[in-house]
């Protein structure tokens, strides 16, 4: 009974509001150290940096205080300047915290190179297919005597003849040497 009367009494109403009073203050006191600790009120305003060279572009964010990293290349776009910023992360305007870290997507220097596909011994047409599928063109187109109406007998690139799986950059052109349906003598 005596236990009881303590939890009804002044005094324990008396430590309960310090208790609660020095809890609200120290919250408070948290918070205020948490909103001056993250910088809350220091943000920056992410620059537009698409098609800037990457050297100007590391020069900008470091100037901003900013960090950057190359998260990616993607297929080259010869309408863009090689190593030139194509997107970025977070985007322009954006607001961010000094020391933020901002992702760049970089044109790269070339196109990637690819494999030729093996279309020797196969009609113009299918081979016209194959070498589109893989980002491939088809150049000049020449014949020699052989029985095979345009079954391609030879591939090319720049001039020199080239076997099936050389890798040449995408978007290459490759010569065709072609069958014209004649016997050869």
């Amino acid at each position: 009974m005596r236990r009881l009367r303590f939890f009804i009494s002044k005094s324990f109403f008396l430590v309960l509001l310090k208790a609660g009073v020095v809890g609200v203050g120290l919250i408070f006191l948290l918070f205020l150290v948490l909103h001056f600790h993250t910088r809350q009120n220091r943000l920056i305003e992410v620059p537009d940096l698409h098609q800037i060279p990457l050297a100007e572009a590391e020069d900008l964010l470091s100037d901003l205080r900013l960090n950057f990293e190359v998260i990616d290349s993607t297929q080259f776009n010869p309408e863009i300047a090689p190593l030139s910023v194509i997107e970025h992360q977070p985007r322009a305007h954006d607001e961010v915290k000094r020391g933020r870290k901002i992702y760049l997507t970089l044109n790269p220097s070339t196109y990637r190179k690819v494999s030729v596909p093996n279309v020797v011994q196969v009609t113009y047409r299918n081979a016209v297919s194959s070498l589109r599928a893989v980002g491939l063109e088809v150049g000049n187109i020449s014949y020699l005597n052989n029985i095979g109406k345009d079954m391609v007998l030879a591939l090319r690139f720049e001039g020199d003849e080239i076997d099936p799986g050389a890798k040449i950059p995408k978007s290459s052109k490759v010569d065709l040497v072609l069958g014209n349906g004649k016997r050869g003598r």
